[in-house]
């Protein structure tokens, strides 16, 4: 089972939101590529980066960090946050990225998506972030009235490299994954599922590896030092 370390950017600083609310932030740093290279040096195999400020506006707004990150750490690097046409998913791949994540814009124009996932093989992830079951966008700002089961059915046989999934009820709260709903993704999509929202403890880890998740992604739970990523790697391996 995969760990992945998140960075959240905004402000060109290394931050965690809770609950996915831009008034409850918390910085960890003012140097996101010394967090990174710290998570890449400790074993991190793959990190996933958001541009929060970019998931609001449409477009990426911390590229200044990101490439900083790029040019320190050498393991592969997944970017989401204000991707929303080619040219920023070219241009996010040309810098280094290893794939980009497409969430507000593949909700809004599945087309769109579609047609992402054809150009950019293997480089397309989608981001689907859900509240009590339907679908969020624009930064968790908006709940649209789709579900995830609808969107999923729409999209499995699409050539997409993963798709990440998180419960915003979970994100930042350090009270465990919402481990049934996770797992039966999984089980019906063609793609990489990643866990993401929740995951706090290495049971949390070790309950998702049993349910037949095979990545997931950690934050709140490292920053604040509930669980360090050598015990989510022990987890993850056992």
């Amino acid at each position: 089972m995969l760990v992945i370390p998140a960075i959240d950017l905004r402000d060109g600083k290394c931050v965690r939101l809770k609950q996915g609310d831009y008034a409850q932030e918390t910085i960890y740093s003012d140097f996101p590529w010394k967090m990174a290279l710290d998570w890449a040096n400790q074993g991190a195999q793959y990190l996933h980066l958001v541009d929060l400020d970019g998931a609001k506006t449409g477009r990426i707004e911390n590229s200044t960090a990101i490439k900083g990150i790029l040019d320190k750490v050498k393991v592969p690097c997944e970017l989401g946050g204000g991707i929303r046409d080619e040219k920023t998913v070219s241009e996010a791949l040309r810098w280094g990225i290893d794939r980009v994540i497409i969430g507000t814009k593949a909700i809004q124009d599945p087309q769109w998506l579609y047609n992402m996932a054809i150009a950019f093989p293997g480089k397309i992830a989608l981001g689907i972030d859900a509240k009590d079951g339907k679908i969020a966008v624009a930064g968790w700002l908006e709940v649209s009235q789709i579900t995830v089961e609808q969107f999923l059915d729409k999209v499995n046989d699409w050539p997409l490299a993963a798709i990440i999934y998180t419960d915003i009820s979970k994100d930042g709260m350090l009270s465990g994954p919402n481990v049934e709903t996770t797992a039966r993704l999984a089980s019906k999509a063609n793609s990489l599922v990643i866990a993401s929202g929740g995951v706090s403890t290495s049971s949390d880890i070790k309950n998702l590896k049993v349910a037949g998740v095979k990545a997931c992604i950690v934050g709140k739970a490292l920053y604040d030092g509930k669980m360090t990523l050598a015990d989510a790697l022990e987890a993850a391996r056992s």
